[in-house]
């Protein structure tokens, strides 16, 4: 167990349609003059936006999305993360890809496809949870629609911070407000949400509303309807005050997920 703070930095961002090269030369000059942080957080497919075109967008695990990631985490000496539309093994995945300046790279595939725009005709569902270990913090990571799962995001004392990226349109942003501070009190962690701003290829509108929540559930950080890079700093302090003064953890259910 780390006593130190941890520094992510936040970025909210408009993308450009099924247009990768576009999106990640953005995404460097969003990232050119940020200080120095742990933690670089981008939104749900963030190369492409929310795609149901795999078979055009989607690159292998050696793509130049997934270089790029490795090679902006070794410049900037920090992890980053964000989801990208893979093709592997015959199948797509919506995967959340984590990149460390090491060249370390873990990955978590979005469990809960958002059918109401036919992601599981395209997409092939992860089914596995992922807790990344990070300078003593134990952050777990998901993807937009899993957010409305609360099941899948239970922390059973596994996690310290959770983690949403995603695309959340602007037509249903009153319940991505209520579901993250949700999330952090019912979890007793942090939460961060990323979502983009923008009109999508389907003519969707996106708010943003990128969030960064305390253990208590009250909001350190909200961004506004504008392309925004935000960094901020999770205190340790607090995370382990509250949970030693409020130990309701303790008296959650145990239970095992079955997928």
């Amino acid at each position: 167990m780390s006593d130190r703070d941890l520094r992510i930095t936040l970025v909210q961002a408009d993308l450009a349609w099924e247009n990768a090269v576009q999106n990640l030369q953005q995404f460097d000059r969003h990232l050119d003059e940020i200080g120095a942080t742990d933690l670089i957080v981008l939104p749900e497919m963030f190369t492409t936006g929310f795609s149901m075109n795999p078979q055009a967008v989607a690159e292998p695990m050696d793509g130049p999305a997934v270089e790029w990631m490795r090679e902006t985490a070794r410049q900037h000496d920090a992890d980053i993360v964000g989801s990208v539309a893979i093709r592997e093994d015959g199948r797509y995945f919506n995967r959340l890809l984590w990149a460390r300046p090491d060249g370390a790279l873990i990955h978590y595939d979005k469990r809960h496809l958002f059918t109401y725009a036919g992601e599981h005709e395209h997409y092939t569902p992860g089914q596995a949870q992922q807790v990344v270990h990070l300078k003593g913090w134990n952050i777990a990571p998901f993807i937009c629609f899993d957010l409305r799962f609360p099941v899948w995001s239970r922390n059973r004392g596994q996690y310290d911070a959770a983690l949403y990226i995603a695309s959340w349109p602007a037509r249903r942003a009153a319940h991505w407000k209520s579901l993250l501070p949700a999330r952090a009190i019912e979890n007793q962690a942090y939460v961060i949400g990323v979502n983009r701003v923008g009109i999508d290829g389907n003519d969707l509108a996106y708010d943003g509303d990128s969030m960064v929540i305390d253990p208590l559930g009250d909001i350190c950080f909200h961004a506004n309807v504008n392309a925004v890079v935000h960094q901020q700093q999770l205190s340790r302090r607090m995370l382990d005050d509250t949970r030693a003064k409020l130990p309701f953890l303790r008296e959650c259910e145990q239970f095992e997920l079955t997928v």
